[in-house]
């Protein structure tokens, strides 16, 4: 999406969510000019640079945040950056951060390169086709937590805690396996396309020769496609204080532990294991009684921020 948005009535805040593979050898003499790029606009959220390109979810003011978009692809070789738009009636975040990491999304496994591997882009408006294919093997490619809160119909989850599980999965995966030896046809999806893109280039670096992602992520889906057509079925989770969204990425109805970043399950909030920013019942019984004050420290902090932000 490269269009610019107006600003939706009470809904000043402008999320741009984007991410480009892309070799970046000079990554890390990227970070402090950027920094402060996003500091001087007051754009707040997180960016991340790795050899292999750059990942983002950013808001502020909507020509802020466009600023900074055009910052970046003043660069040849961001120059096509894509990103997509979503509002919100409050700050979705309240820092900007610029990390130096060694993947943009952490699979783990050297020479997977999705700018000469990747499969088949497939566009939301043709995905129901696709996956309506009894022999098409359906699978989520996020964690455990957020398939929990919505999916496709029919989509296999992996029950993986992380991204870096998700090829161990596929070497054994019953559904991947077949008598014949033929490899099945894979489609795969996630947040916004960016794990799929290494998730599809692993399995044809499996030597799996049809496999197809949705383009755009399920963020794109649920914008382009009307909910009376929608195979989706719940929430999508997001990695920001919307926590989810859902058709027209409109935000949800979950809260967020900011202890372990986990949706907060329903009912999570009454339980005596729960603190904000502290602990939850999922959480609890993982982190010292020093990690929990350290946890405080961090919250009041952060309440700091939140009002200073005017949120």
């Amino acid at each position: 999406m490269q269009g610019h948005n107006e600003t939706m009535p009470d809904h000043p805040y402008l999320t741009a969510a984007f991410y480009k593979f892309v070799a970046l050898p000079d990554y890390a003499e990227r970070r402090a000019p950027l920094l402060a790029f996003c500091e001087q606009h007051n754009v707040k959220g997180i960016i991340l640079l790795a050899p292999e390109g750059i990942n983002s979810t950013i808001a502020g003011a909507p020509g802020d945040v466009h600023a900074v978009l055009a910052y970046l692809r003043q660069d040849p070789l961001l120059a096509d950056l894509q990103h997509k738009e979503s509002f919100a009636n409050r700050p979705p975040f309240h820092r900007m951060k610029v990390r130096l990491k060694r993947e943009i999304v952490t699979m783990g496994v050297p020479g997977t390169d999705p700018t000469r591997m990747a499969g088949t882009y497939v566009k939301p408006e043709d995905w129901n086709a696709l996956i309506a294919d009894p022999d098409m093997v359906l699978i989520d490619t996020r964690n455990d937590y957020e398939v929990a809160l919505g999916t496709f119909t029919g989509a296999i989850d992996p029950h993986i805690r992380m991204f870096s599980e998700l090829p161990a999965w596929t070497e054994q995966a019953p559904q991947l396996q077949t008598a014949t030896g033929k490899k099945p046809r894979v489609a795969m999806f996630c947040t916004g396309g960016i794990r799929c893109e290494k998730s599809t280039a692993w399995m044809r670096s499996l030597g799996y020769d049809e496999v197809y992602h949705l383009e755009g992520g399920i963020l794109k889906y649920l914008e382009t496609v009307p909910p009376e057509q929608s195979l989706w079925a719940g929430e999508c989770f997001v990695f920001d204080e919307r926590v989810s969204v859902g058709h027209g990425l409109v935000p949800g109805d979950h809260a967020l532990c900011r202890a372990c970043r986990m949706p907060l399950a329903d009912g999570a909030q009454a339980s005596r294991l729960y603190e904000a920013g502290v602990s939850c019942p999922r959480c609890h019984s993982k982190t010292t009684e020093a990690q929990k004050s350290g946890a405080r420290e961090r919250q009041r902090q952060w309440e700091r921020a939140k009002v200073h932000s005017g949120a």
